[in-house]
């Protein structure tokens, strides 16, 4: 049996599963998260999994790509294309999702559903609840319950999506039907996008390397249940700096981008129950801290122009 996948923390824990169970995995990682985190890569070949940069011209779909964009440093949607050639081409060859579809915000439900009782245990009441989003997984899994009391009206709460400003599906994105993956071999979905041919800059090194978000939270928002907000990587790196040293945890940068609405109440001197995804810890994420610390991050921003270009291609519908 052989198993596949297309991304980071998700393949870390696949191969880890797989060593476990004496299974063959495939890890599909991104170019840039290949080169920018090593020692996830690394832990993922300690436990057998076999870890290709993507795109690669080890598939016909990212030699496309690569022709496409040469010298592309890659995105979730190309690992995903890539991923899921080697899944229907080669027999006893499994995909596994890592991210943005129903089941898999429904199995990271979980997250919410204990967090949600963990505060019904100790009758503490959230005001905010915040997450990164890059596909919207951890953050669809985390509001989950709390969504559901919102929908019923038995309780409101103020929900907020944050995400990188160079790469903002939910903040300058359209909500129209799109590919799931760069290589348009996946179905289509409607969701907040960017454009499946859109590939973040390299220098953005907090993940959340997705062009799309979530059909589900991309229903919310659109129906005005939640509300999204985009940050610069130098202030997420200024946000995980000061947790780091508060609570003793080094946050992975993703988590990080949910870090800073605390300090707006202690700018007003509101106190506010809030409740933030702590996605992962940022050991593996060392060469961006050590960027940040030496003064060698900085942040891009894609102009309209340059969106309204992806854009364009959305398929006709």
């Amino acid at each position: 049996m052989t198993t596949e996948t297309g991304a980071g923390q998700w393949g870390t824990a696949l191969s880890m599963a797989c060593s476990y169970f004496d299974l063959d995995c495939k890890v599909f990682m991104v170019k840039v998260s290949y080169e920018q985190k090593p020692f996830r890569r690394e832990v993922m070949r300690t436990y057998a999994a076999s870890v290709t940069p993507s795109p690669s011209m080890t598939t016909e779909v990212g030699r496309k790509i690569l022709a496409d964009h040469p010298g592309t440093t890659g995105s979730l949607g190309c690992a995903i294309s890539e991923a899921v050639e080697v899944a229907v081409t080669n027999p006893g060859y499994r995909y596994v999702l890592g991210s943005v579809l129903n089941q898999v915000l429904l199995h990271q439900s979980v997250i919410g559903l204990e967090t949600k009782a963990a505060l019904d245990k100790y009758g503490v009441k959230a005001d905010m609840i915040i997450g990164c989003a890059g596909g919207g997984s951890n953050l669809g899994g985390l509001i989950a319950p709390f969504m559901g009391e919102k929908l019923r009206g038995e309780a409101d709460y103020r929900i907020i999506a944050v995400e990188p400003a160079s790469c903002p599906s939910f903040t300058r994105g359209v909500y129209a039907y799109d590919f799931c993956d760069t290589g348009m071999v996946c179905p289509l979905a409607k969701m907040y996008t960017l454009g499946s041919d859109f590939i973040p800059a390299p220098n953005h090194a907090g993940g959340l390397r997705y062009h799309g978000m979530s059909p589900v939270l991309s229903q919310l928002y659109d129906d005005g249940l939640m509300e999204a907000v985009s940050v610069k990587q130098t202030d997420v790196f200024e946000a995980a700096e000061m947790f780091a040293r508060v609570e003793g945890i080094l946050p992975a940068p993703e988590s990080s981008h949910a870090i800073d609405e605390a300090l707006k109440c202690k700018e007003t001197g509101e106190a506010k129950n809030i409740v933030f995804g702590l996605t992962g810890t940022g050991y593996f994420d060392m060469v961006a801290y050590e960027k940040y610390h030496d003064g060698q991050m900085t942040d891009y921003i894609p102009t309209d122009e340059e969106l309204a270009v992806f854009r364009a291609k959305l398929p006709q519908m």
